[in-house]
């Protein structure tokens, strides 16, 4: 079965800030880093990008929820590369791939801060190799990227001689210092207008926060705005797993009666780290819960909050005092292939992941709550932010300091920014969106 990009929910308008970018992207060949602070709109231009454009795009992205969420495969699934440190490894290319890579004329990729430096030079490397053009950057195909350095990193290598691989070889572990970018130039534009938030002070403190600059005055700020008692219900935002099951499970647990257990249908080659809803799900009514999936009627929204009304074989689900009915919905794993006959790129579904798109949600780690927006949350840090951005992205994804509670005051020591992030956003050039 082939299908093309999925096009159930109706697209939102582009700003004029994101309308300068996805222009420039659709009329240039430059490689293009898209960046910008949470809720600026990085992934709108990319469902418009992948809607709208006139190229031949593949899309793909490090994780594989994180591609599911943008309709494309993993970068490694894609391009057929060996896992772990692949520097001088030989690659395998079939014909079939070669052919596949060769018809593309831009690749997309969605988070790319979580794409290491190692990575972004195989890309380029396999690129080069299929498309039979070994003295071009990337084999002559343009590249562009979305996502917020501030916000997730590459995930450092366990094993001490590919961490000793990449002091040697690189000047740190994030995809802009690939040697690729060397010869090849990057150009990157920052996307400035928030559209999550309107309190534009919060806006600012928020801003200090991404960049690690946080004035005495703006701390005092967001500890007397997030110290206040938090109602029962507001969803908590943790940096653990194993924080996030037990409070959802002790809130399910107060709930009387037997719960509606819904097993998840899973067809084709689908790994469990990257099921996109829980294979196993209880509910009861009473329980909160998050939706996962935009509905194509406009109802709600990928992270809106309800409440489960009643369960009798189907689930219904209270929002703003509105009571819907949710079917299963099905998740599609894609992969490209080129069409012999037709001269064209296109996506065939490999698997299929089939459960209600519901998660319990008293509570969600910081890591599934990017790209959520959420009206009021608690965020419960544990003893202290462990992760470069891990702060930001749980502040950042709350509309405003009145729906902001803190489990425990922020410390200096809960906002860490990578330095080279800073150095490269400083002295990379990086331009306001409408840059030409």
């Amino acid at each position: 079965m082939i299908h093309q990009y999925p096009s159930q929910v109706a697209r939102p308008d582009l700003s004029a800030e994101q309308l300068a970018v996805y222009e420039r992207i659709e009329h240039t060949r430059e490689h293009i880093f898209v960046t910008g602070r949470a809720g600026t709109g990085k992934s709108t231009i990319l469902n418009h990008l992948a809607w709208k454009t006139s190229k031949i795009i593949a899309v793909c992205a490090p994780t594989g929820v994180a591609a599911l969420n943008v309709g494309g495969q993993t970068i490694h699934s894609l391009l057929r590369l060996p896992t772990g440190v692949i520097a001088d490894q030989e690659l395998d290319q079939p014909a079939e791939l070669k052919k596949m890579l060769a018809s593309i004329d831009t690749l997309v990729i969605d988070e790319v801060s979580m794409v290491s430096a190692d990575l972004m030079d195989a890309i380029d490397r396999s690129l080069r190799l299929a498309r039979g053009k070994k003295h071009d950057p990337f084999g002559g195909a343009q590249i562009i990227m979305f996502g917020d350095p501030f916000q997730l990193p590459p995930v450092p290598p366990r094993d001490p001689h590919e961490r000793a691989y990449f002091d040697d070889t690189y000047r740190s572990l994030w995809f802009f210092d690939a040697n690729v970018w060397k010869s090849a130039p990057l150009s990157a534009v920052e996307l400035v207008e928030v559209h999550r938030q309107r309190d534009d002070r919060f806006k600012q403190i928020l801003g200090a926060v991404r960049h690690g600059v946080v004035a005495e005055d703006q701390a005092n700020e967001l500890n007397a705005a997030g110290s206040r008692p938090a109602p029962r219900d507001v969803i908590t935002l943790a940096t653990t797993n194993a924080v996030v099951n037990r409070i959802n499970a002790e809130r399910l647990s107060e709930i009387k009666g037997t719960p509606l257990r819904a097993v998840a249908e899973i067809n084709g080659e689908f790994r469990e780290n990257t099921y996109p809803a829980d294979e196993v799900l209880e509910l009861k009514p009473g329980a909160q819960v998050m939706f996962l999936r935009n509905d194509p009627d406009g109802r709600w929204v990928n992270g809106t909050i309800g409440t489960v009304s009643r369960v009798d074989g189907t689930v219904w689900v209270e929002v703003d005092r509105e009571e819907f009915e949710v079917e299963p919905t099905t998740w599609e794993r894609y992969r490209y292939r080129y069409d012999a006959e037709t001269k064209k790129l296109e996506k065939e579904v490999v698997a299929e992941f089939e459960q209600f798109p519901l998660r319990l949600a008293w509570a969600v780690t910081v890591h599934k709550s990017q790209g959520h927006t959420y009206d009021s949350a608690v965020i419960d840090l544990g003893p202290r932010a462990f992760s470069a951005g891990q702060t930001y992205v749980a502040l950042s994804r709350v509309r405003s300091l009145d729906g902001l509670f803190l489990r425990r005051p922020l410390q200096p020591r809960d906002v860490i920014v990578d330095p080279n992030v800073v150095r490269f956003m400083s002295e990379g050039g990086i331009a306001g969106a409408a840059t030409p």
